[in-house]
């Protein structure tokens, strides 16, 4: 039943396209393994219990006084199977409006991305706090630390469905009747 739910929330928000400024970047989250594994398993970013998740945010810029600040709106979570350039080509064309602006790292993953919105930015990223993918980057702790915190072991097949309740909730983070919306999209 939880797996439906899980569903309706993923569709609820898979209609809706990210505009503006969007920032993306990829998070390995950890998945379970077969138990019938009895190598040792490799450690790191391609180690078989990490799955790849392309995480996409909004983000505006806002004047305020004394600086400058950004303000995130949509999430969009979608994990991949595989690691090549066209799977993350197809998630940029489905999930982004083509007018927007796209803020990514400097991966070799993104370098064709300029064909598919009207304007491209990557930066070097380093670990000393950037500000560059703010959002993004939040976005992938909140939800290793929500997923590890309250289920600790997902597979990798259901992790989507994960995913999609962890957009949803975030998605939503302002409205008060989240469970009448949930009752709304389902039906």
């Amino acid at each position: 039943m939880m797996r439906k739910i899980r569903a309706a929330m993923g569709k609820a928000d898979g209609t809706k396209t990210l505009a503006g400024m969007v920032e993306l970047d990829d998070g390995y989250f950890s998945t379970s393994t077969s138990k019938g594994v009895k190598k040792r398993l490799k450690r790191g970013k391609g180690s078989q219990k990490k799955s790849k998740v392309t995480v996409m945010a909004e983000s505006f810029p806002l004047e305020i006084e004394g600086g400058r600040e950004h303000f995130c709106g949509q999430f969009k979570m979608k994990a991949q199977r595989s690691e090549n350039k066209e799977a993350i080509q197809q998630v940029v064309s489905q999930a982004i409006d083509p007018a927007s602006v796209l803020f990514t790292d400097r991966s070799t993953s993104y370098v064709d991305l300029k064909s598919l919105v009207d304007v491209h930015v990557s930066f070097k990223s380093s670990w000393e706090g950037s500000e560059e993918l703010k959002w993004v980057h939040i976005a992938i702790a909140n939800a290793k630390r929500t997923l590890l915190g309250i289920y600790h072991v997902i597979k990798e097949k259901y992790l989507q469905y994960y995913l999609d309740e962890f957009c949803y909730k975030l998605n939503r983070r302002y409205s008060t009747n989240l469970f009448d919306n949930l009752v709304f999209n389902s039906v």
